[in-house]
C-alpha cells in the first residue's frame, strides 16, 4: 500500500496581504509549526526590511527557515527545497501541521513542481563572468545572452546581474540554453499533500495603502540604520542577492548619497508595489488554490473552512 503524503498548508499572497496574521490565527486552532517561504527572511540581521515575525509570535509558535544564512551568502530555490522537505517531514512526524507561509512564489513552485536539472554553480566560471562584466558592463553580457539564449534574455532585465550571470554560466557549462534545460526533465515532485490557500486582495488600492504604511513603518523603525550596521559588520556589495531585496536596494542608494530620503521612500514603495504585482500574477494561475479575499474580516474563518473541507 502506498504511504500517504504528509499534509501541509500553504499560505501564499502578495506582500502586506496578511499572510503572517492568518498563519498565527490558524496556529491557534492547529498544533502547527511555521516554515517561512521568504527569500529575504533567511538572512540574519535583515529584520526590519523583511518584516520578520515578532519575537512574541516566534516564541508562541515555532518558526523555521528564518535567520539561517549571513547576508553575504546566496540562497536559492534548490537550497530552499532541500531545507524545507525534511523540515516538513519532521514536523508531520511530530504529529504537527506544517504551515508554509510566504510570498516567494518561486520557492512554492520548487516544492510543487520540483527543479530543473541545471548544472551546479561553478565558482571559477562565475569569477570569469564577473571579470568580463567589469570590463564590458552587464548590458553587454545581456546582449551576449540574447544571442545564445534569447528566451532567457527576454525574461531577464539588463540590470539584473545575478540572473544574467547564472544564465550565461549554465549555457557555458551545459553547452545548451538554460531555457531549453528548464523545459526538460525536472526532479521528482514534493512528497507532500498541500492545501493551497492564496490571499488575493479584492481592492488593489487598499493593498497599495497597506504597502505604503508598512514601508513608512520600516523607515520609522530604522531600516537605514539597520543597513548601515550590516554594512559595517559584513563585506557587502550592492550586487549580492540580499542587498537587492526591496527596501535594502533603495536604502543602499540613500546611504551612498545617490538618492534623498524622500526618493528612498518613493522608490521603495514603488518597488514593493511591483513585487506585489508579480506575486499576484503567479497566484492568478496557481492550480488548485483556494483564493480568499485578503481584505475580508472573516478571512481566517474562510481559510479554516477550506482546510476542514479537505478529505
Amino acid at each position: 500500500m502506498a504511504q500517504a503524503k504528509p499534509a501541509a498548508i500553504a499560505i501564499m499572497g502578495p506582500t502586506a496581504s496578511g499572510k503572517s496574521q492568518l498563519a498565527m490565527a490558524l496556529a491557534g486552532r492547529l498544533p502547527a509549526e511555521i516554515v517561512s517561504v521568504d527569500s529575504a527572511q533567511v538572512y540574519r540581521g535583515m529584520d526590519i526590511g523583511t518584516a520578520k515575525p515578532p519575537a512574541a509570535d516566534r516564541r508562541r509558535v515555532p518558526h523555521h527557515l528564518i535567520d539561517i544564512v549571513d547576508p553575504t551568502e546566496a540562497y536559492s530555490a534548490a537550497r530552499f527545497r532541500a531545507d524545507a522537505l525534511p523540515l516538513v517531514a519532521a514536523i508531520a512526524g511530530r504529529g504537527r501541521v506544517p504551515l508554509l507561509v510566504g510570498g516567494t512564489m518561486l520557492y512554492f513552485k520548487a516544492l510543487r513542481d520540483g527543479l530543473s536539472a541545471l548544472p551546479a554553480a561553478d565558482a571559477a566560471l562565475r569569477a570569469q563572468i564577473e571579470a568580463e562584466a567589469a570590463r564590458r558592463g552587464w548590458p553587454a553580457l545581456h546582449a551576449e545572452l540574447a544571442r545564445v539564449d534569447p528566451a532567457s534574455a527576454a525574461r531577464i532585465q539588463p540590470s539584473d546581474p545575478q540572473r544574467i550571470q547564472r544564465a550565461l554560466e549554465v549555457c557555458r557549462l551545459a553547452g545548451r540554453p538554460m531555457s531549453e534545460l528548464i523545459r526538460g526533465e525536472r526532479s521528482a515532485d514534493a512528497p507532500l499533500d498541500i492545501v493551497w490557500i492564496a490571499l488575493v486582495p479584492s481592492d488593489r488600492a487598499v493593498l497599495h495603502r497597506r504597502i505604503a504604511e508598512r514601508f513608512d513603518a520600516m523607515l520609522a523603525a530604522g531600516l537605514v540604520a539597520e543597513l548601515a550596521a550590516l554594512r559595517s559588520r559584513y563585506a557587502l556589495s550592492p550586487d549580492l542577492p540580499s542587498m537587492r531585496c526591496v527596501g535594502y536596494r533603495q536604502a543602499w542608494e540613500h546611504l551612498d548619497g545617490r538618492i534623498s530620503r524622500d526618493e528612498l521612500r518613493d522608490r521603495g514603495i514603488f518597488a514593493t508595489r511591483q513585487l506585489a504585482k508579480r506575486q499576484l500574477t503567479w497566484l492568478r494561475s496557481w492550480p488548485g488554490a483556494t483564493r480568499l479575499d485578503a481584505l475580508a474580516p472573516d478571512v481566517a474563518t474562510r481559510a479554516w473552512e477550506a482546510i476542514a473541507a479537505r478529505p
